[in-house]
């Protein structure tokens, strides 16, 4: 099974990644390119989606609902996000004020709570890993915020750095010590040129794949570890979207043959 999607920019809506693809059970995944003035409407149906602005400014407008304007970093490597979520059954239309690139994706729901929008002065910013595998965090769509499944954020890797470093999963449902979410990586990279090298395996290794990421590509994670390496000479930036059946929790559990380099 391939677990790597690639998409070229265009403009309008692209769907990347349907329910059922890569053993998915959750999650789909898409990107919304608008060009100034110009409107995309759509509607959640029996879906939750969450929106992540990657670069330029739009509003959002429905049924009990309108942000206009939001969105404030050029690009993803200039800020934090705005983020917007929308929960089932409601139709929306996004309007372009600049131009402007937007990541989308939604899951099964039946969640009754008010569409909102997450600035950037509410999206923390954590540091994750030492040496050479670290990396900077933003955690924007927590469990601070209501929502279905949804678990969002996004990561910055260093020249030549590791990251999800030592491998770790989050497979089962055994709170405190994990909880079973199926994540999607979406890469960028600066320069545009950079790639890294994803490896999603599990124990016993009924997954064992491993693929070239380049910017735009997405990885699908149905379960597993899933470590990943930034070239040298790079900056990686992958938006991960989490989403949990019955829990969503930033909990993990490290590969038991790598977890002495964590010294736990």
């Amino acid at each position: 099974m391939n677990y790597l999607k690639q998409y070229n920019t265009k403009n309008g809506f692209t769907k990347i990644s349907s329910i059922s693809d890569g053993d998915m059970k959750l999650t789909e995944f898409g990107i919304i390119n608008l060009k100034k003035g110009e409107i995309f409407s759509a509607a959640t149906d029996e879906k939750e989606s969450a929106f992540i602005i990657l670069g330029g400014k739009c509003s959002f407008s429905g049924k009990g609902f309108e942000f206009k304007n939001i969105g404030e970093r050029k690009d993803v490597f200039s800020g934090k996000p705005y983020t917007v979520y929308i929960p089932c059954k409601k139709s929306y239309i996004i309007t372009a004020d600049t131009d402007v690139e937007i990541a989308w994706t939604s899951t099964p729901s039946d969640l009754k709570t008010n569409a909102y929008v997450i600035a950037p002065e509410k999206v923390k910013e954590v540091h994750i890993g030492k040496e050479n595998y670290q990396r900077d965090a933003y955690l924007i769509l927590t469990d601070e915020f209501p929502a279905a499944h949804l678990y969002i954020g996004e990561a910055y890797v260093p020249s030549g750095n590791h990251a999800s470093y030592p491998p770790h999963r989050h497979d089962y449902d055994n709170l405190p010590v994990e909880v079973d979410m199926e994540e999607i990586y979406f890469f960028r990279f600066n320069p545009e040129k950079g790639y890294g090298i994803q490896r999603i395996y599990t124990d016993g290794c009924s997954i064992d794949f491993t693929c070239t990421v380049k910017n735009n590509d997405t990885t699908l994670i149905p379960r597993g570890y899933h470590p990943v390496i930034n070239a040298p000479g790079y900056t990686m930036y992958y938006l991960w979207i989490m989403a949990g059946q019955n829990n969503r929790k930033f909990l993990s559990v490290i590969d038991p043959e790598h977890k002495w380099i964590s010294g736990k």
